[in-house]
């Protein structure tokens, strides 16, 4: 199956560099992206700009793809469900959940001369980056791409019911899938408290499982994939 790979904020589509290789020997086509403004060199874009890259790169594809979002390109994964989703035969979200109609996108820092730059890892601090070595944080950190604000900032709209009815896996990396589950059922993730099918899946990693354990990860995509098919 293909599988189209989104990775969340500050981060292009190399991010995925050891997943790939991975979700190939398990028999998949990765499809790494680089969004607009996150790694193809262009300023000023928005929110809608990223979408329209990730409907693309659905559209593009003969049969239904799984489509991964990490972090907060978890809500890019699910407006691609909203948009298309007689065409996605699933949503994998890795270490996060998806913004409600009306939300902003991820305006989580604060912006200046028209991005939203890498905070540093002090925000993080904790079980977000405790499987990170000191080499991979420095990598990461140096390569981070300030986001555009006009992405940060974007308003998530939602419209089509049909969404609740592509299944979704959540891949819980610094929480527990138990956690999860009484996150939503809490109520505070309404996306996915109204979406029928839902799986929680463990992976035993910080916020970045695509760094720190690839295979692992590799592993869980493959299993979410062989079920959507």
């Amino acid at each position: 199956m293909r599988i189209l790979l989104i990775a969340g904020l500050w981060l292009d589509g190399s991010a995925w560099d050891e997943v790939v290789p991975a979700l190939e020997s398990h028999g998949h086509r990765p499809v790494p992206l680089t969004l607009p403004g996150q790694g193809d060199g262009a300023s000023g874009a928005t929110l809608e700009d990223q979408l329209a890259a990730v409907l693309a790169a659905v559209d593009a594809e003969a049969d239904r793809p799984l489509v991964v979002g990490h972090s907060a390109a978890c809500t890019l994964a699910w407006l691609a469900a909203d948009r298309r989703p007689e065409k996605v035969a699933g949503v994998a979200l890795v270490g996060g959940f998806p913004s409600a109609d009306g939300e902003q996108y991820a305006a989580f820092f604060d912006r200046k001369d028209g991005v939203m730059a890498f905070p540093g890892w002090g925000p993080f601090e904790g079980p977000d980056i405790a499987d990170l070595d000191e080499e991979t944080l420095r990598r990461v950190a140096q390569g981070a791409i300030p986001v555009p604000e006009g992405v940060a900032e974007g308003v998530v709209r939602l419209s089509d019911q049909r969404r609740f009815e592509v299944p979704v896996t959540l891949v819980c990396p610094e929480f527990s899938p138990a956690e999860a589950r009484q996150v939503v059922d809490a109520g505070d993730v309404a996306e996915l408290a109204a979406a029928r099918h839902v799986d929680y899946v463990d992976i035993d990693s910080g916020h970045w499982p695509m760094f720190s354990k690839p295979a692992d990860l590799a592993r869980l995509l493959a299993a979410t994939a062989a079920d959507a098919g």
